[in-house]
Order: structure tokens, then C-alpha cells, then sequence
């Protein structure tokens, strides 16, 4: 199927329709990297008459169990949300980022998002990290935004859908790995001054969030780095 622009593959009956539960889909973009997504029934397009067996596809964990963030009593994530943005108030950067790992550790990727100017201008990042933990691509993403913000005297409000990067970067939590990215976070935002983070919730059919997944799988995908493309606001 068709997901975006992007070729992936979708789970479907033995007739060939979709398994849409509850109007989701379960998608993966390579057989056997280990990511098994969900994206909605309305977003896929047909691209070929091609029915696999289940074989060709190998086991694979959710987003959620990836993620790894900490969950509140009752099941629900921890982490500020606010209703996400599609694009930034006057007078701020918006920017929306996400880490991809085909393995955990593995190969890793980062995608950014960065919105400005009333959401006239625009830049984003697709960049391959080498080897390296899904963790280590989140929080990298994070500090891509903050070094690449186009004018240092605007706040910058950045969109994660990591909870342990939230939780270590604002909540106190202690780190086991990844002390010294950490602490060059904790700087470079020290440094700026005006920079928010905040939840949303991944693979929910977010526009600028799922393209900044697509940017970090496409990294992963392609072992490349695309750097900084600035583009026409959204």
C-alpha cells in the first residue's frame, strides 16, 4: 500500500481487504526491522495487487513498547500535552521530532520539523546516526532542534513523542545511560532560554509528527543524511 508517499506493508484478509481494527491498520515499512506500526484505513492507497503470506513478515513490537516512556497508575503516559499545534504562533519556533531505530540498538535515525515566521518558513532534517539506541535518537533530535533554531531570540517549542526524553530532560528523572547527551541538552537549552517541551502522543495520525517519523525512517532506510531543506511553511 501507499502511506504517504511511502510505500509500506499493510496486514489484510485472505481476500485481500484490509484488517482494519477499529479503523486502524497494522503497517510496516520493511518485513523484518522489528516496527510494527498502525496507521489509519483511510490513508492507505492501494499500490499493487501483491498478497504475502504472514511469514514475510517477522516479529515485530508496537511504538509503544519501543518508546519505553513510563506510564502513570491506570495506563496513561506521562508527559505535558497540549492539543498539537499544525503550525507556530507569532513571535515562536514550532517544531515537531522524532528518533527511528531498526533494532534497539541498531541502526538509528533522527527526523525534525521547525516551522517559524507564522508558519510561512520552514526547515526540516533527516539525518543517520550510525549505530545507536531509539533513546539516543530521540534525545538527539531534540538537540538538533535546538542548535538549528533560525533565530536564537525566539522561544521554541518542541514536540516529542518520547516520554523518557521528557522525563530526563524535565522531570528529574535519572538517567542510566546517556548521561553526557544529556547534560549537553540540559546546556544547549540553558543556553537558549526559551525552550518548551511537550507530549504528543506518536503514530496518532498527526500530520507534522508522523512526517517527522517519516524523516527519521528514511534516514534508517537509506543509512543517509539529508541535513537541513528548508522549505515554504505548511
Amino acid at each position: 500500500m501507499k502511506l504517504r508517499g511511502a510505500t509500506v506493508l499493510a496486514r489484510c484478509h485472505a481476500d485481500g481487504s484490509l484488517a482494519d481494527e477499529r479503523g486502524r491498520v497494522e503497517i510496516r515499512y520493511k518485513p523484518n526491522d522489528g516496527r510494527a506500526y498502525s496507521a489509519s484505513a483511510r490513508n492507505l492507497k492501494p499500490a499493487g495487487d501483491a498478497l504475502l503470506p504472514d511469514e514475510h513478515c517477522g516479529p515485530a513490537e508496537r511504538p509503544a513498547q519501543k518508546k519505553g516512556g513510563a506510564r502513570k497508575k491506570g495506563g496513561k503516559k506521562s508527559g505535558p500535552t497540549v492539543a498539537p499545534p499544525t503550525r507556530p504562533e507569532d513571535g515562536e519556533v514550532l517544531v515537531y521530532c522524532d528518533g527511528a531505530c531498526s533494532g534497539n540498538p541498531g541502526p538509528a535515525g533522527l527526523g525534525v520539523i521547525m516551522l517559524w515566521d507564522g508558519g510561512k518558513r520552514g526547515k526540516q532534517l533527516s539525518e543517520f546516526l550510525g549505530r545507536g539506541t531509539n533513546n539516543i535518537a530521540e534525545l538527539t533530535a531534540i538537540l538538533r532542534a535546538v542548535e538549528g533554531v533560525p533565530d536564537p531570540s525566539l522561544p521554541l517549542r518542541i514536540f516529542t513523542d518520547s516520554t523518557y526524553s521528557i522525563g530526563v530532560l524535565t522531570k528529574g528523572w535519572k538517567a542510566k545511560k546517556n548521561k553526557a547527551l544529556i547534560a549537553e541538552i540540559k546546556d544547549a537549552i540553558a543556553d537558549h532560554g526559551k525552550v518548551k517541551l511537550f507530549y504528543v502522543k506518536g503514530h496518532a495520525d498527526i500530520p507534522l509528527n508522523e512526517l517527522a517519523d517519516q524523516l527519521a525512517v528514511q534516514a534508517v532506510e537509506t543509512r543517509d543524511s539529508a541535513g537541513w531543506t528548508e522549505h515554504r511553511g505548511r
